[in-house]
């Protein structure tokens, strides 16, 4: 039962073939089964259980929207009201959220049950999931491997099958990465278009919400529930939210792809490179047209999003005093001790890192020479895809150089656990919606095609992905032993 899509699981309800009690069991089970895999910080099962029971009564009543007894899990950065939310960090180790985030909201109205939060990079800052005070979460497609970052619990929790489907959050990558990396499916958004309310901040300009799913179907129907104007977040976009689901169907004859020559450069391995260009061949076939096109500007992606992103998790990032919440150290001396202490032990080694980064490039005399030109530099790399747009409906690439790395492989080498995303940074520092989609293995580890579209149309980049979907079956792979 654990291998079907929400459609599918939601027709189950219906019909009574199973209950959401006798569901939500079944994945607290498998939880418990994989936990080596490190998937989960905290797994809520006696409330899991109790929204279960709830789901049942209003299948009954028919007042059941389509993800009601659905079982999903929350990255642990979304507050949860009387559950741990903690960030991966020890410094919200024992932070119990008093409110719900709007998107857990959005989804307890639905009636979806939840599973529990799951693990991640410390504050979303890495991508390799290596970062959290909690372990690393395992690939399930290899236990030596990264789940990805920062949404790797996220990730791997999808692709082991230890929920129907679950959120992330993206800052520059942390969806769509980790969903290469396990051979999942990843949207990303365009900024604002999820509420950020609840969502524990790292870079407030980058951050968005999404979906981690199996497939382009569920993710649709997930973003149904999650998008949509909040006016309790001031960067939530005042749009008309469409029927994601609507339109999966339509044809892509006519529809022009462009393939930015910047993403096929060097650094991209030549199998994941071939994997892509495979994966494009099957759009020729489903009627599509190819278009290379150049974005000059990409190539100052990643400094300019280490700038922006460090300088943004710098300010959000000194709320953590240990004043208010959060980790205090014992018996301070003073103030500043107390400040002092309790953030140099409670902080790991990366989000040290990058706070030392922001506060250094928000300093005075260095505020213009990196912070202003770091913001100058993304309105030309806005501006490149914008151009790109208006040529073509949609981009496609790689959405990682290799597939995904050892444990432990690139933990001594910031500059290159940060190279892990030159695909995908480039998107959050435009806002723009992008998608990863399985589209094949390399040495059996999975790849995703990248899929960007323009602003606020994730309803046509829902149709491409889905209309691949159709044709191949790389998402429907699932790991040994997972089955």
């Amino acid at each position: 039962m654990h291998n079907k899509t929400i459609t599918e699981i939601a027709h189950d309800l219906r019909t009574k073939k199973i209950s959401s009690v006798e569901l939500t069991q079944h994945y607290l089970d498998r939880i418990k089964q994989f936990s080596t895999l490190n998937s989960y910080i905290t797994v809520t099962e006696e409330q899991a259980l109790v929204q279960a029971r709830v789901a049942d009564e209003r299948l009954k009543s028919k007042d059941a929207a389509l993800l009601t007894g659905i079982p999903i899990a929350q990255k642990d950065i979304f507050c949860t009201e009387g559950i741990k939310t903690s960030c991966g960090s020890k410094m919200l180790d024992n932070f119990i959220a008093p409110y719900n985030a709007t998107v857990v909201e959005k989804f307890n109205q639905s009636g979806a049950v939840m599973l529990g939060k799951l693990n991640m990079d410390e504050f979303a800052m890495g991508s390799s999931n290596e970062t959290s005070f909690y372990g690393v979460a395992h690939n399930p497609w290899d236990a030596h491997a990264v789940a990805g970052g920062s949404s790797g619990g996220s990730a791997a929790a999808v692709a082991a099958q230890l929920a129907v489907a679950v959120t992330g959050t993206d800052t520059g990558g942390s969806i769509r990465q980790p969903a290469s990396f396990c051979g999942i499916t990843g949207l990303k958004p365009t900024y604002g278009r999820v509420s950020r309310y609840g969502m524990i901040a790292y870079a407030s300009s980058l951050d968005q919400g999404g979906t981690m799913s199996r497939n382009a179907e569920d993710a649709a129907i997930l973003l149904q529930t999650m998008a949509g104007f909040d006016e309790k977040d001031s960067t939530s976009a005042q749009k008309m939210v469409p029927n994601y689901s609507e339109n999966l169907n339509q044809d892509l004859k006519g529809l022009k792809i462009g393939l930015p020559k910047e993403f096929f450069s060097e650094d991209l391995d030549s199998e994941i490179a071939a994997t892509i260009l495979n994966a494009v061949e099957e759009y020729k076939k489903l009627g599509a047209e190819i278009k290379e096109v150049s974005m000059p500007m990409l190539k100052y992606a990643i400094p300019a999003y280490y700038v922006i992103a460090s300088a943004e998790c710098s300010a959000n990032l000194s709320r953590l005093d240990g004043v208010r919440y959060g980790y205090r150290c014992e018996n301070p001396k003073d103030l500043d001790d107390l400040y002092t202490r309790s953030r140099g032990e409670a902080f790991g080694a990366e989000v040290k890192r990058r706070i030392l980064m922001g506060t250094y490039a928000l300093s005075a005399g260095y505020y213009d020479a990196y912070y202003i030109k770091a913001q100058k530099t993304r309105r030309l790399i806005s501006e490149d895809f914008k151009k790109a747009l208006n040529e073509v409906d949609v981009l496609m690439g790689p959405v990682a150089p290799s597939t995904a790395f050892g444990i432990g492989e690139k933990t001594s080498d910031p500059i290159q656990m940060y190279l892990a995303d030159i695909y995908t940074i480039a998107i959050n520092l435009a806002g723009l919606p992008a998608m990863s989609v399985p589209a094949g293995f390399v040495d059996n580890k999975p790849v995703g095609l990248q899929i960007i579209g323009n602003y606020f149309k994730e309803a046509q980049l829902l149709n491409v992905a889905h209309q691949y979907q159709q044709v191949t079956n790389w998402h429907q792979k699932i790991p040994e032993g997972f089955q």
